[in-house]
């Protein structure tokens, strides 16, 4: 399963592992200075001398008749920058806090006003200003509303959205899966608006149940389809801003078969293009789409024996995340990843039939792309062609003539990652590997330096590195399977003494575990210091995780997750065994949402390796998770239902042997509690004695009520040093 929320801990029904410090800079038009918020204000930075000015104060972000400014979440600006919206008592809506009040300040007038005022509070979802600043679009109540910023005139451009039709923003599953959240755009000519409607009607309802807050349990119900059912019906619309009629796009296929992943208009056009993916996700199609009749044309289309993957461009877990199309010649074309020739190389896809270019080549994955130059003629994007634990910066010529040009410093080995300026002229650099902390520094592009030298990362790293405690290593196994794996061995660690190894899995395609980032190794749950107690600490990226190893390392898990990935851990863990400081008694091995239940089936499958386990929100029967994740992966279970229960832990539940520790919320929105019923259900058949602790109301975090995480952390401890003693022998 996938990891999606909190996100430092959970992506999808998984647990995260996005240990890269994202790189967000809110750039200014011109790019020479950026804005931030600074003690309830909204100043600038101007380049290169960090030259600070407040553009916005304290008293002007007061609102009349108050005493204290707005607490600003989230900031976003008109395209003149005239105008900027500003994003207050905003509430979680799944995983992010999404919806909220929205004000705008005008630095020509010098005003602050609230707009969606007649709607109700922190109803107002995604608000963007039209393109001649004239009006804002947002979100409320799964309805599209237009209002006009001088009369304050609100308009509802939709009137029929429910709980199940929702118009401008998606579903549980569209989110979770394709972290589609914002679900409208403004036309260029700002006459317009192209927006999402998901029809989820014919979704059935789950419910949870919330037993603590009244006398009386109260169900929660939510729409979500699980593997095997219908998908939400999806269509796009352009609602004209006049009249509020709505023009259909004639998208081919069944609506209830097919997912519109990215739609966006083309720069100054009336003309929308749009991403359909087939409902086992292995064939995408690019249409555009007349947004003044609804015709469209097919332009682009790839198919994969296994799936298609969306590439998702910058911070998918931003509030204001929109994975939108990279145009480049003119906007004559776009920017495309493509994984056809077994690597993830970018591409030149022509919007007017043109044959497409090939820009990246080699044995290589771009990981990320996070600049197109078209005045100097190159595209800027993240790789690390020698080892897939790291990122580095690299560039290209557009025309696809170009070398594989690292701009990264060679001096620093690990995980870079670089939010461009408007011009290309700066960027923000973070930088982090297993022993030195997140770095931050304003460079110059075209030479890769600091801006001083004071904050240059190089200049600094001698006295910002610290004692590395993670080693990172390779091992082979006898099916010749190579991973990548770090360790942190115990404290004055003695390799003539024995000790207990913990592996920490997660082994799924939704995220990789083994990234040289700052504080790999280290265990959230663990109250205490692992190493100082006496624990070697590993973790392990089987075959199936999302490392840029190639096409056929990512997608060998097809339809084999529960079988693929908990072969190659069991493997490696054999191999590791065999090394003479690893006591082969004392094997423990724990997980979070997909490493809860690949946690499960290896101590289900090989309980002669793994003797204790802890599991975290496992997905216990793979037939109860949502249909957009695991149909990409597993295929379709009418198709192939015994691929699905060779994958689920409860199959082999009966042959568990050793120490389990299972912890599920009951509140679990993604993985849901049924999971631990049909668990438990299984063990008590077969007299499998375990512990077990739900946590009332907690979702998939199970971070949420007071006193929840030091309570997690003191069971998790305890459970683990009583079943798995520490130290060496």
């Amino acid at each position: 399963m996938k990891l999606n929320t909190f996100k430092i801990l959970v992506f999808a029904c998984l647990f995260a592992f996005n240990f890269n410090l994202k790189a967000q800079v809110n750039w200014t038009n011109d790019g020479d200075s950026y804005f931030k918020l600074e003690n309830n204000q909204l100043v600038t930075y101007t380049l290169p001398n960090q030259v600070v000015k407040t553009v916005i104060s304290k008293k002007q972000l007061t609102p009349a008749g108050q005493t204290e400014p707005l607490n600003i979440s989230h900031f976003s600006f008109s395209t003149d920058q005239q105008k900027v919206l500003l994003f207050t008592n905003t509430v979680k809506v799944w995983r992010l806090n999404t919806k909220g009040d929205y004000w705008v300040f005008n630095f020509k007038t010098n005003t602050l006003k609230q707009i969606g005022k007649t709607l109700p509070p922190s109803s107002l979802m995604f608000a963007k200003f039209s393109p001649d600043g004239k009006s804002i679009a947002y979100v409320s109540n799964n309805n599209l509303y237009s209002e006009d910023y001088a009369s304050e005139s609100i308009k509802p451009l939709t009137t029929d959205g429910t709980v199940s039709l929702i118009n401008g923003t998606f579903d549980w599953a569209y989110e979770e899966e394709f972290s589609c959240r914002d679900g409208f755009r403004w036309s260029p000519d700002s006459k317009s608006i192209a927006y999402w409607q998901i029809d989820a009607s014919k979704i059935k309802k789950f419910y949870m149940i919330n037993n603590t807050d009244a006398i009386y349990s109260e169900l929660i119900p939510l729409e979500y389809p699980k593997v095997g059912e219908t998908p939400s019906a999806c269509k796009v619309g352009v609602v004209n801003i006049s009249d509020a009629k709505t023009t259909w796009m004639d998208v081919p296929g069944d609506p209830s078969q097919h997912y519109l992943v990215r739609m966006e208009f083309i720069p100054a056009s009336n003309t929308l293009l749009i991403q359909q993916l087939n409902r086992k996700q292995n064939e995408s199609i690019l249409y555009t789409a007349d947004a003044l009749n609804g015709k469209t044309k097919k332009i682009q289309e790839e198919s994969d024996d296994a799936w298609v993957d969306l590439f998702q461009l910058g911070n998918p877990y931003a509030v204001d995340y929109t994975n939108n199309f990279s145009f480049s010649d003119d906007n004559k074309s776009i920017l495309w990843a493509s994984e056809k020739d077994g690597w993830r190389h970018l591409y030149q896809v022509s919007l007017e039939g043109k044959s497409e270019v090939l820009i990246t080549n080699g044995d290589y994955d771009v990981i990320d792309l996070k600049h197109i130059n078209t005045k100097e003629g190159y595209v800027y994007y993240l790789a690390s062609p020698d080892n897939a634990t790291q990122k580095y910066l690299y560039r290209t010529k557009l025309n696809g003539k170009g070398k594989n040009e690292l701009l990264s410093p060679e001096s620093l080995k690990g995980t870079h990652d670089y939010s461009f300026s408007t011009n290309g002229k700066y960027a923000y650099h973070t930088f982090s590997n297993h022993y030195t902390p997140y770095s931050r520094e304003f460079i110059t592009v075209s030479n890769q330096e600091a801006l001083t030298e004071e904050e240059s990362i190089v200049k600094k790293l001698k006295t910002i590195e610290k004692e590395p405690t993670t080693e990172f290593f390779t091992v082979t196994t006898a099916d010749n399977v190579t991973m990548d794996g770090w360790m942190v061995k115990p404290t004055n660690f003695d390799p003539t003494k024995k000790y207990p190894v913990v592996f920490y899995v997660y082994s799924e395609p939704a995220g990789a575990t083994v990234v040289d980032a700052y504080n790999v190794g280290r265990n959230r749950n663990y109250k205490g210091n692992m190493a100082d107690d006496g624990y070697i600490y590993i973790s392990l990226d089987n075959r199936g995780t999302p490392a840029p190893k190639g096409r056929e390392w990512r997608k060998s898990i097809y339809r084999k997750i529960g079988v693929i990935n908990i072969n190659d851990q069991a493997m490696a863990a054999q191999e590791i065994l065999k090394w003479d400081f690893v006591d082969p008694e004392r094997v423990a091995v724990w997980g979070h949402s997909g490493g809860g239940s690949a946690t499960l089936n290896l101590m289900f499958r090989y309980p002669e390796i793994y003797k204790t386990g802890i599991s975290l929100a496992a997905v216990a029967n793979q037939l109860t998770y949502d249909n957009i994740y695991q149909e990409r992966y597993m295929g379709l279970p009418q198709e192939n239902m015994e691929d699905f229960i060779n994958g689920s832990p409860m199959t082999y539940a009966k042959n568990l042997e050793g120490n389990l520790l299972y912890i599920h919320g009951t509140g679990d929105d993604n993985v849901h509690y049924q999971n631990a019923e049909i668990l438990v259900n299984e063990l008590i058949k077969y007299n499998k004695q375990f512990q077990f602790m739900p946590y009332p109301n907690r979702s998939h975090s199970i971070r949420e009520g007071e006193g929840t995480s030091e309570h997690l952390s003191t069971l998790y401890t305890n459970y683990l040093k009583l079943n798995c003693p520490p130290g060496g022998i």
